[in-house]
C-alpha cells in the first residue's frame, strides 16, 4: 500500500513535471486531466483536484458542475504513452460541497460494494478475475446519417481476404472462421504486437499471465490479467484497455472491444471469475457440487436469480445482445455446470486448492463498466447467500440434444438491451439494499442507455433492412 508521502517523494526523487489524474464516466470510458506537479500536495489524496463534470456523460448540470478528482496513491504509475516523463494516478470523485462521495462515480461504487460485502458480515474480500476479448483490425469505417448508414472492418488476418490482391502477394494464411484458437506463426500476425501489450501493462503494475489468440478469424484475441480485488481488478482492466488499444496505434493498427463486430463468427466476451474471502480465508470451496461451498451455491443462486437484471451492467450495449443469441455457443442459458460453457455461469476445473475455487459468470462483455459490473454481480451473490437462494440443478447436459419442451424450462438472458433495462427497473433492490447504488443512479443509467442507445437505434434504418425488403 503506497501512501500520498511516498507519491510525493516519487514525483520530486524521479524529476517528474506533469501527473495525469484519470477517472471513469458513467458509461466506462477513461477522462483525463493533466497537471503541472505543483498542484498536487497531501490535499490532492484526501479532498481531491478541482475539475468542471458538466461535461461528463450522466453526471453533473452546469449550474452544479464543481467536482473534485480524489488521487488514490495506490495506483501511480508510469504512463508508457506520453512523450514528456508522467505519473498517470486514478481517482474516484467527490462531491466538494459536502465533502461526500459522488453516488454517481462508478469507484465510488465499486468501493461501496466492497464496504456492503465487509458490513454484512459474510466476507471481507472479493476477488474479481476479468478475460476481456477484443479484436485488432487494420482497417475500420463507419458512418450514419440521413441518407446512408454502412460501417467496414477489415484485418489482413480475416478470412475474407483470402482472394484479396492489394496484399502485394496473398500469403493465404487466414485464420478460417471459428477456428483461430491458438495458431503458431505464420497464421497468428499478432504475436509480437501481444507480448508488447502484455509486457506494457506489466510496466503499468497489471499483475500479467498470458496472452493468445482467440477463435474468430479477423484478428481476434485475449491477454490474461491475474485476478485482484474487486475495485483493484476493475482498475487493472481499465488499464489493460487503454494498454491494448494504444499498443495497436503503434504498430497502425486498431482495436475493438466491441462484443460482435462480425457476422457469423464468434464475438468478443467478458468471462468474469469471483469469489468470496473472509480473514483470509476462501469461503467458495466445500463438498457440494463441483466442490463448492453452500455459500457458493448460494452466491450462484443470487446471479441466476437477478441475471436479467445485471445484464443492464454487464452487457450494457445494443451490440452486447448480437452476441447473447440462443443456439450457438452464447452463455444464454440462465444455469450453472462445471463444464457446460453454454451455461451463464461455469464452475472452472481448479484442483483441489481451495483457494482456486471459483465461479465464472460467462455472459459480461468489456463495454461493461467494470467499477458497475462487478459491483452489480458481487451485490447479486450477496443477495443470494443472505436469503439463501437455490440455483436449482446443474446444466451439465448438451442443450443441443434437448428437446424444445426441455430447453423451454432453461431459463434465458434477455434478447435486447430495452429488455435488460426494463428488468433492472423491476429488480434492483438488491443493489440498493446496501446503499451501493442508488435510486438516482439506475433511474439516470436506464434513462441515459434508452435516450443514447436504444431509442437512437431504432429511429434508424439498418443496412440489411434494405436486402430484406427494398424490393417489396
Amino acid at each position: 500500500m503506497a501512501t500520498p508521502q511516498e507519491v510525493l517523494s516519487m514525483i520530486k526523487d524521479q524529476g517528474i513535471k506533469l501527473i495525469d489524474l484519470k477517472f471513469v464516466d458513467l458509461p466506462g470510458i477513461w477522462q483525463h486531466l493533466t497537471v503541472y506537479e505543483n498542484q498536487i500536495d497531501e490535499s490532492s489524496f484526501t479532498e481531491g483536484v478541482p475539475f468542471d463534470g458538466s461535461s461528463i456523460r450522466g453526471w453533473k448540470a452546469i449550474n452544479e458542475s464543481d467536482m473534485s478528482m480524489v488521487l488514490d496513491p495506490n495506483t501511480a504509475w508510469i504512463d508508457p504513452f506520453m512523450a514528456e516523463p508522467t505519473l498517470s494516478i486514478i481517482c474516484s470523485i467527490k462531491e466538494p460541497r459536502t465533502g461526500e462521495w459522488y453516488a454517481r462515480c462508478p469507484r465510488v461504487i465499486a468501493q461501496k460494494a466492497v464496504d456492503y460485502l465487509s458490513a454484512s458480515g459474510i466476507g471481507d474480500t472479493a476477488f474479481f478475475g476479468p478475460e476481456a476479448e477484443f479484436f485488432i483490425f487494420d482497417d475500420v469505417r463507419f458512418d450514419q446519417n440521413q441518407h446512408e448508414g454502412y460501417y467496414h472492418v477489415d484485418s489482413i488476418e480475416g478470412r475474407w481476404n483470402t482472394g484479396r490482391k492489394e496484399e502485394g502477394g496473398n500469403l493465404g494464411y487466414k485464420p478460417r472462421y471459428k477456428e483461430g484458437y491458438f495458431p503458431v506463426a505464420p497464421t497468428d500476425t499478432s504475436q509480437d504486437m501481444r507480448s508488447e501489450m502484455l509486457l506494457t501493462m506489466a510496466n503499468c503494475n497489471v499483475p500479467i499471465e498470458k496472452h493468445h489468440h482467440e477463435v474468430a478469424s479477423g484478428g481476434q484475441c485475449e491477454l490474461g490479467i491475474r485476478f485482484d480485488t474487486l475495485v483493484q481488478s476493475a482498475d487493472n482492466l481499465m488499464i489493460y484497455k487503454y494498454c491494448i488499444k494504444n499498443v495497436a496505434r503503434r504498430w497502425g493498427k486498431t482495436v475493438t472491444f466491441m462484443p460482435k463486430p462480425v457476422f457469423s463468427d464468434n464475438g468478443s466476451g467478458m468471462h468474469t471469475h469471483q469469489s468470496i474471502w473472509k480473514g483470509g480465508q476462501p469461503l467458495m470451496a466445500g463438498d457440494g457440487y463441483a466442490g463448492l461451498s453452500q455459500l457458493g451455491l448460494w452466491y450462484i443462486g443470487g446471479i441466476l436469480k437477478h441475471a436479467p437484471a445485471l445484464l443492464a451492467f454487464t452487457n450494457p450495449t445494443t451490440n452486447s445482445y448480437k452476441r447473447l443469441v440462443p443456439g450457438f455457443e452464447a452463455p444464454v442459458n440462465l444455469a450453472y455446470s462445471q463444464g457446460n460453457r453454454s451455461a451463464s455461469v461455469r464452475i472452472p476445473l481448479s484442483g483441489t486448492n481451495p483457494k482456486a475455487k471459483r465461479l465464472e459468470f460467462r455472459c459480461p462483455d468489456a463495454t461493461s463498466n467494470p467499477y458497475m459490473a462487478f459491483a452489480a454481480m458481487l451485490c447479486a451473490g450477496i443477495d443470494g447467500i443472505k436469503n439463501q437462494i437455490d440455483p436449482g440443478s446443474p446444466l451439465d447436459v448438451d442443450i443441443y440434444e434437448l428437446s424444445p419442451e426441455e430447453l423451454a424450462k432453461v431459463p434465458s438472458t434477455p434478447g435486447s438491451l430495452e429488455d435488460a433495462l426494463e428488468c433492472l427497473e423491476k429488480d434492483h433492490d438488491f443493489l440498493t439494499v446496501g446503499g451501493v447504488f442508488t435510486e438516482d443512479l439506475i433511474d439516470t443509467w436506464i434513462q441515459y442507455k434508452l435516450d443514447n442507445e436504444v431509442n437512437p437505434m431504432r429511429l434508424r434504418p439498418h443496412p440489411y433492412e434494405f436486402a430484406l425488403y427494398y424490393d417489396c
